[in-house]
């Protein structure tokens, strides 16, 4: 039902905010202030920001995954519009605002003179302008940011009670790759390589790695077959990994290799040092995504004592759950980060953290800004990262 309302509803809402745009942005205009091909071009850009994305991602649940230049346009102007439409909806809410203070004004201050309209005219087609070339040159940076390869971040950890041989235990973090209509084989290719250069002694791969069918991508994940670290490679679902038959990737993940924590655990013996490694499903399952609830306290029954206790969810809001069932370290994603402006004002308010380490009750929680990007190829401000996390005795 999620997934219907989101590709029924939200295509519509897409293209009655692109119409407000284009009236807002290219209403107004008349000659000579705008010659009609610039109008006429400006209305092209609109329709096809409107109709493109939409499109795209139906041709995609189809099972037709679009060729790259395609792909790249369509998520490309859906960036692009995204940005333009927030400082559209900013401009004009400050410029009702002051409309309203303008007209209060004028009520208790009779002898004010009324603003200039032509004044007004040239100063608002300056501000949309103003407002096109912004939104122009953050896509355009977003777009290198995010095309390029991720960035190595490394955190140290600090466990109380860590063991000495535990310390400087090694996890390499995968999140978020978003493999599909924009991001193949040769980029996870490279991450892997990226990944062993860091000689990990476990790799987590929290949720979201792809955006597409089993049958669709198998090729473009092999790769993850040549992780290499000395615990092995963990992988726990995030919520896109539902929107395309969930339980046949965790099974296609298995064959490749990683060791699928779906609400369940590992003990690792490290030298002598114990560590629990547990996983929960997408903290969305229990909103009904899948027939498997996301239980972190489940997710560690029957565990022995351990020295250190990790839990790897797609989600931040597990880390409730997490602090209650008494984990030392959560390793999360799903967020981006924010990925890129306006996104980055709304993931903090259905999240309660963002991105990197920090700490909830007793136990700390790190979210990385993820290894890929979805939607649109777009990134600024929230670097995509593969991440080293180090525990060191506290």
């Amino acid at each position: 039902m999620r997934l219907a309302v989101f590709l029924t509803v939200v295509p519509f809402v897409w293209v009655a905010l692109h119409l407000y745009m284009g009236r807002r942005l290219l209403g107004p205009f008349r000659a000579p202030v705008v010659h009609p091909r610039v109008r006429a071009f400006g209305w092209s850009a609109i329709a096809l920001a409107a109709g493109l994305p939409p499109l795209t991602m139906l041709l995609g649940r189809a099972g037709w995954l679009p060729g790259d230049g395609w792909a790249l346009l369509s998520f490309g102007l859906m960036g692009l519009s995204s940005i333009l439409l927030t400082f559209v909806l900013l401009a004009d809410g400050i410029r009702y605002g002051s409309d309203l203070l303008g007209r209060l004004r004028r009520r208790s201050r009779t002898a004010d003179a009324p603003s200039d309209p032509s004044r007004r005219a040239v100063l608002g087609s300056m501000v949309n302008f103003g407002m096109v070339g912004t939104a122009g040159s953050l896509t355009g940076i977003g777009f290198v940011q995010a095309r390029s390869l991720p960035e190595i971040v490394e955190v140290e950890v600090p466990i109380e009670g860590l063991p000495a041989a535990a310390e400087g235990f090694r996890i390499v973090q995968l999140s978020d790759v978003h493999i599909g209509p924009t991001i193949h084989g040769d980029f996870l290719e490279q991450v892997v390589e990226l990944a062993n250069e860091l000689e990990p002694d476990l790799v987590a791969i929290t949720g979201d790695l792809v955006d597409g069918y089993v049958h669709e991508l198998r090729e473009h994940v092999a790769p993850l077959a040549r992780l290499r670290a000395r615990h092995g490679a963990f992988f726990v679902t995030g919520n896109h990994e539902y929107y395309w038959d969930g339980p046949a990737w965790c099974a296609e993940l298995e064959r490749l290799g990683l060791m699928v924590l779906n609400n369940a655990h590992r003990v690792v013996d490290h030298d002598g040092a114990q560590l629990l490694v547990a996983g929960v499903t997408d903290y969305q399952a229990a909103e009904g995504i899948t027939g498997e609830p996301s239980n972190p306290a489940a997710a560690r029954a029957g565990a022995p004592a351990c020295d250190v206790d990790l839990l790897l969810a797609h989600q931040p809001r597990s880390v409730f759950a997490a602090a209650k069932a008494g984990y030392d370290l959560q390793i999360s994603g799903h967020t981006h980060g924010g990925q890129y402006f306006p996104m980055n004002l709304f993931v903090h308010l259905v999240q309660p953290y963002v991105a990197g380490l920090a700490r909830h009750d007793d136990t700390q929680i790190y979210v990385s800004r993820g290894t890929g990007y979805w939607g649109p190829p777009v990134r600024v401000g929230a670097p995509h990262e593969i991440t080293l996390l180090r525990l060191v005795r506290a």
